[in-house]
């Protein structure tokens, strides 16, 4: 045998002989965990025992008999209090400022009262408002005599606006007669010219001669 063929199965058997180390090394491993896992299962079986404890079942107390008890007393609800009590007003006074002082003006001197009025003139003769010839039939036939008195108010132009008898002759007809023909016939001046307005006077009637 060569030497190269010496060298070469050398190696070779080394290469088995470590092969072979190496499967016996994998098999002891192999081995041994397995056993391992069975000894501890075992181990477990053996340590763990189940032990039931026994429980006695208890028989329930007979139930409480039953007393009959008087009801309650009724009992009134207390009263309700109104706790919340709404405080008392504040006024606020406030005191006003003083009057201002008054002041006394003197009084206004009164206007003078206007002259009185002058009485009323006739412009013609009073005589001549009514005549004997103005005596009204029937009086002079039933010789009726009488004095009438009259107002008359005058107008501006100083004649008669209206007339009123103030004392009566005791005969409608002479009353009437006076105030138709002083209202026609009398004249006064003007108010305007300071005179007054209203004019009183009487006509005395009788029969004539």
């Amino acid at each position: 045998m060569a030497y190269a063929d010496q060298s070469m199965s050398g190696n070779r058997v080394t290469a088995l002989i470590i092969v072979a180390l190496i499967h016996v090394v994998l098999g002891y491993a192999l081995v041994t965990g397995l056993a391992y896992e069975a000894a501890k299962k075992v181990i477990q079986r053996v340590t763990t025992v189940d032990i039931k404890e026994e429980v006695k079942e208890e028989e329930p107390p007979p139930p409480p008999k039953k007393v009959d008890l008087p009801p309650p007393p009724p009992v009134a609800p207390p009263p309700k209090i109104n706790v919340a009590v709404a405080p008392p007003p504040i006024q606020t006074v406030t005191t006003p400022p003083p009057p201002a002082p008054i002041v006394l003006a003197p009084p206004a001197p009164a206007p003078p009262p206007p002259p009185p009025p002058k009485p009323a003139t006739p412009r013609n003769d009073p005589g001549s408002w009514a005549t004997p010839n103005d005596y009204p039939s029937r009086a002079l036939r039933e010789e009726r005599t009488g004095t009438t008195g009259f107002r008359v108010t005058i107008d501006d132009n100083g004649r008669v606006a209206s007339c009123s008898i103030t004392s009566s002759s005791g005969h409608a007809d002479l009353d009437e007669a006076t105030c138709k023909f002083v209202t026609r016939r009398a004249r006064f001046r003007k108010p305007s010219d300071g005179y007054g307005t209203v004019y009183s006077n009487r006509v005395r009637w009788v029969i004539p001669d």
